[in-house]
Order: C-alpha cells, then structure tokens, then sequence
C-alpha cells in the first residue's frame, strides 16, 4: 500500500511543488491539500491520510495549532513540517517537534519552481523511508506482549537489516569516572533531549556538549525550549567558553563545536566554521572525535535517535580510549539510523530505552565500583 499524504500550505505555488515533489517518490500517494489549519483538519477526517506535510506558518490556524488539535483527538496521523529558515520559523518548528511531529524540512528559497522540486524530493526520501520503517516498528511492537524491552545492555528485539555484533572487548585504557558527555542526536531530538535532560539532577557534576542536528536560527529555540524543561542550564556554546559541571551546550545550528583541553584540565568550547561531515554542521563525530583526542578516556557518549551515520566514527574512536558508549534501543527511536550503525560498528556498550538513558549517563558518572 502507497502512504497516502496530505499536503497543506497556503500557497498555491507551494501546494503544487511539495505535491509534485512528493508524487516522484516510489510508494507515495497525494491524497488531497488544504490550504489551512481549519481545512486541513477537515480533510484529515476526511481523507485518513497517513502523513501530513504541515506548513508551520499559515493565517487563521497556524501548524503548531493543527498539532495541538490533533494531540486532543490522539489522531493516527505522522506529521512532517515545513517551515522558513528565520527566527520565527525556528521557534514554531522546535514547538511542533515537541507536538510530536515527526520531523521538519526548512523551505527552499530562490530558485524555480524545478529547482525547488528536486531540492524537496531530495529532502523528502529519506524522511519518508525513515517514517514508513517507524510505522512498520510501531505495528510490531503492538503484536509485542509487553511492548518495548527494557533491559540493561540489550539491543531491542525487534528485526533489524543485519544482526548488531557484540560490543568491543576491553578498552585500550582503563576505565575511569569521566569527566564530561557527550550526546549525538538528529531526527526526533528535542523530545528525547527534553526526557534525557529532565531526569538529571540539577547538581549534576559534569559539563554535558550535545549536536542535534539543526540549521542556524533554530538551535537557539531549541536551547531555550531545553532550558524551561530541566533542572540544568541549557545553552548554545559560544566560542571560546569553558565548558562547566551542570551546564549543557548545544551546538550552534550551521557550525561546528568541538573541545580542546588547556591547563589545569579545562576544557575550551570551539566553534568553527570547518566543511560539513556526513553531511551535517553541526557534526556528531566532528565534537566527539575533539573529545576522543582532548580528554581519552574521559567521555560517556550517547547516541539517540536519528538519520544516517554520523557519530559512529567519532564512537569508535572514543571507544577506543576507553569511553563508555550509550545508544538509545530501536523500540523508542523515532529514527533508528545513527543508534544502528554505531552498534552495528560494535563500539556500543549499552542499548537501552530512552527512559533509561538519563539513568545509565548516572551510573557511568558514578564509575566502576
């Protein structure tokens, strides 16, 4: 069966672009638009669509209202939002992404209309894949009796493209309390930081750097959002900062952070403005390969739902010196891409469900017995 999409947006230039961006992809249905929030909620009765392609900013009922309306019916609907690279569109996006939506794209801007048709079927692939496999995920774990596992250093049990190979034996240093963690994050990110970040104490002792990947405006919402919901102060990194015990940095959108180690043991926040990697920047591996080289030994990684690859690398080398490695299971993943491949690369130490990631980073902090 196609996964059937309703594409609602304002514009009429824009309807007919996703609409076409969409209609390129294999297995993919448009079954009807809207052209607001009101009528948007009217044909998602109507139509039973699987998917949603959510303009963020529209007159008369805004995405983030057709979210919260949706949240109130507990409709069966995956939602994906558009929205403009500014400010505004940036604080409505983090907004829709606590809603639950299941992911966002920014709007192409200049270019023709072809133009902007490739640059969204290029966008769209990969997240509609992604939402179909969680789909498929969420109908196998209600044939679970029990729902998702819960134990300590399992992977989930649920089918995976290839079978993950036991963790790497003994690190090559030994094993320490650490002194900082690190968090790689992409798709789905802001609810599973918000889970994470809630449930560690507001006296935790170490400085915690993380990369959810996100472009230049949004993160500083999103830092804001984090901020309101944990005990810890939650910021964007600036250049040239130390990094200090109870306080979260979130890597500017657009850049990357890394780490270096000065006297004393400080440790120095660097924001550079080097190429992407793994197509990304802010990059997971980028931070973490700085941790790996400045502090060995010294790091708990953790790796959350998300696209792609990036952050493997960076685990391996890590793992390596004697970091513990934290992955987030495939039950509670919205996405599970960067969690697979880095326990798929045998650097991972741990797979847990999201609720126990906040437990397992306290356990790692409180060392070997």
């Amino acid at each position: 069966m196609p996964l059937r999409v309703l594409v609602v947006d304002d514009t009429a230039i824009f309807r007919r672009v996703i609409s076409d961006a969409f209609a390129a992809l294999p297995d993919v249905q448009v079954v009807g638009v809207a052209t607001n929030g009101r009528n948007a909620l009217a044909k998602i009765e109507e139509l039973n669509p699987d998917l949603v392609s959510l303009d963020i900013e529209m007159p008369e009922m805004d995405g983030v209202q057709v979210l919260e309306a949706l949240k109130a019916r507990t409709a069966d609907v995956g939602v994906l939002v558009l929205s403009a690279l500014t400010r505004r569109g940036g604080e409505l996006t983090v907004k829709a992404l606590n809603l639950g939506a299941f992911d966002f794209i920014t709007k192409p801007t200049g270019g023709g209309q072809e133009e902007s048709r490739t640059f969204l079927a290029a966008e769209l692939g990969p997240r509609i894949k992604a939402f179909a496999r969680k789909r498929e995920i969420q109908k196998l774990l209600k044939q679970v009796p029990g729902g998702p596992s819960s134990r300590r250093s399992e992977p989930s049990p649920l089918p995976a493209p290839k079978p993950a190979p036991r963790p790497v034996p003994g690190p090559a240093l030994p094993t320490a309390r650490p002194e900082l963690v690190v968090i790689g994050v992409s798709t789905g990110g802001p609810t599973a930081l918000a889970q994470v970040l809630s449930r560690l104490p507001a006296n935790f002792p170490l400085p915690i750097l993380i990369v959810q990947h996100m472009p230049p405006l949004f993160t500083a919402s999103l830092a804001a959002s984090l901020d309101a919901k944990s005990p810890l102060t939650v910021k964007e990194g600036k250049d040239g900062e130390l990094a200090l015990p109870g306080t979260v940095y979130l890597a500017p959108g657009g850049c990357h952070m890394k780490l270096v180690a000065e006297g004393g043991g400080e440790k120095r926040i660097r924001i550079t403005d080097d190429p992407p990697e793994n197509h990304c920047k802010p990059s997971v591996d980028a931070l973490f390969r700085s941790v790996a080289n400045a502090f060995p030994g010294k790091a708990t990684a953790v790796i959350l739902t998300g696209m792609g690859c990036d952050g493997t690398l960076g685990c391996r080398l890590l793992k390596r010196h004697g970091g513990t490695i934290i992955a987030q299971d495939e039950a509670t993943c919205v996405v599970f891409g960067m969690p697979k491949e880095a326990i798929q690369a045998g650097v991972v130490d741990i797979v847990v469900p999201l609720e126990s990631i906040a437990d397992e980073i306290l356990r790692s902090v409180r060392g070997p017995a």
